[in-house]
């Protein structure tokens, strides 16, 4: 009876071993695994948008050349494409770039609306060709803005969790900003034929 009782004990033993070892392997290995996953999604997604503002930086010297064929007096315009390149292609940080992006965004809605009173232009096919590719680009970086802003969002909520935090704040894990339009970026150019 003896040898019986000090088996089940022994077992019991064992099963809250495997049990408590089990939970810590889980907690020290699993957690801190999932944390990296998370937070490489969200450089790759990051490297992703970098590709796609690049492609769009440069696809605009031949947008600008274009229209300088037809429309070389619409001096301010390049000027203001060019620095907003330059400070957007200077960007270090995510917040940077969002800067950069807004003024290069402005700056082409402005470019467009200038093509508005140059009817050759719109119909010149290279003009035409460079335009779709550039629509093109757009569409590509909001669909990566949408997949960084996902994968943030959810790296953001794995290191909240509170199971998470302790592991998340001694790793040095912190919590990424969304890739978000500025309020002047919502703010449609006005387009007057007057």
């Amino acid at each position: 009876m003896a040898e019986k009782k000090s088996f089940s004990i022994i077992a019991v033993l064992a099963v809250l071993l495997v049990v408590i070892g089990g939970g810590l392997f889980w907690y020290f290995i699993k957690v801190p695994n999932k944390i990296v996953v998370l937070h490489e999604q969200v450089s790759a997604m990051e490297a992703e948008i970098d590709n796609q503002l690049q492609r769009r930086s440069d696809l605009i010297p031949n947008l600008v050349n274009t229209v300088k064929g037809y429309a070389s007096q619409e001096k301010e315009i390049f000027t203001q494409i060019a620095e907003a390149r330059s400070k957007l292609a200077g960007g270090n940080s995510l917040s940077e770039k969002m800067e950069g992006n807004t003024e290069l965004n402005s700056a082409l809605s402005r470019l467009l609306v200038i093509v508005e009173n140059y009817p050759n232009l719109k119909s010149d096919a290279n003009f035409r060709s460079l335009q779709d590719q550039l629509e093109g680009t757009e569409n590509r970086l909001a669909t990566a803005r949408r997949d960084y802003n996902l994968a943030v969002r959810n790296y953001n909520i794995m290191i909240k969790k509170k199971i998470y935090k302790g592991i998340a704040d001694k790793e040095g894990y912190s919590e990424k900003p969304l890739f978000s339009a500025s309020e002047a970026s919502k703010v449609l150019p006005e387009v007057n034929f007057d």
